[in-house]
């Protein structure tokens, strides 16, 4: 996978970005997209060096105009062409969903630089990124009431968890296309930029992660609040936050930490998340399809 003919990964200076490419047709998603996809999320979670990543859209135009309508295969467009008789069956899994649950377990932190229309799973797989920046140019759309289906990857879940059910209700049942104002206004993006400024806007705050914090903290941080926020009690959370803080206060990140900071430097964290992450992570059973 590592001639990839619908993306392309670019990692430099502790920062990965993952390019939809397919500007001929707005970046439109397919299958082969979202093969590629995960596989980058592989790379960049087993390279220690990668601190960030952002995912952007080639071109000016769309970051991604949803689901290819016309694929150049021929494949069914919304799921499997091939006719099941049990739900349960592999081949029902929505292709959309596959992507979002990959960058939903991504330890590294993932910044969305929307920097055109972003329609029906060009928004979705928006969702498990930790931070949306937008040009002034995008447009978004949850447009599947009007496409006679319903919305896929995982966003029932996640979009009313970023925007608030009835913001989500709205825009889900108007299926209705939206500027980038009324996506700032209703909590889907952190901030508009000028399209020349969006991918230096993108770059400046990945820089700051990368720069400035522990890899193995940032990592732990993610995890915590994207899953600790559905536990039945805070008392869940007290055991998880107190064994993270029992652990890696005692780890070398914390010496560098407090020395840094008292010697006043920029720090050099030796941590590594594919060796130094608490013996108790993942606290959580990652359920499995059914």
């Amino acid at each position: 996978m590592s001639d990839y003919t619908q993306i392309r990964l670019d990692i430099a200076d502790g920062i990965a970005t993952i390019t939809l490419h397919r500007p001929e047709k707005m970046n439109a998603f397919t299958g082969t997209m979202m093969n590629e996809m995960i596989d980058a999320f592989d790379k960049t979670d087993a390279d220690d060096s990668v601190r960030a990543v952002i995912v952007t859209g080639s071109g000016d135009r769309a970051f991604c105009a949803g689901a290819d309508l016309t694929p150049d295969d021929g494949k069914h467009v919304f799921s499997s062409g091939e006719a099941v008789t049990d739900l349960s069956d592999s081949r029902v899994r929505d292709g959309g969903g596959l992507l979002t649950l990959r960058i939903y377990q991504s330890k590294k932190p993932v910044i969305g630089a929307i920097n055109g229309a972003a329609v029906g799973v060009g928004v979705t797989m928006q969702l498990p990124m930790d931070i949306r920046l937008a040009s002034t140019k995008a447009r978004f759309g949850l447009v599947f009431a009007r496409r006679g289906i319903v919305p896929e990857a995982c966003s029932s879940w996640f979009l009313p968890r970023i925007v608030g059910l009835p913001q989500a209700l709205e825009w889900c049942m108007t299926g209705r296309v939206f500027d980038a104002y009324e996506a700032l206004r209703g909590g889907l993006v952190r901030s508009l930029h000028e399209p020349e400024d969006l991918m230096p806007a993108a770059v400046a705050l990945a820089r700051e992660i990368a720069d400035n914090t522990s890899a193995v903290s940032v990592a732990m941080t993610r995890a915590m609040l994207w899953h600790n926020p559905g536990l039945s009690h805070p008392m869940e959370a007290h055991r998880v936050d107190s064994r993270a803080i029992y652990t890696l206060s005692r780890g070398k990140d914390a010496a560098e930490g407090i020395s840094s900071f008292l010697e006043k430097r920029a720090p050099t964290y030796p941590g590594r998340v594919s060796s130094d992450m608490p013996s108790f992570y993942p606290w959580w059973n990652e359920p499995g399809w059914e």
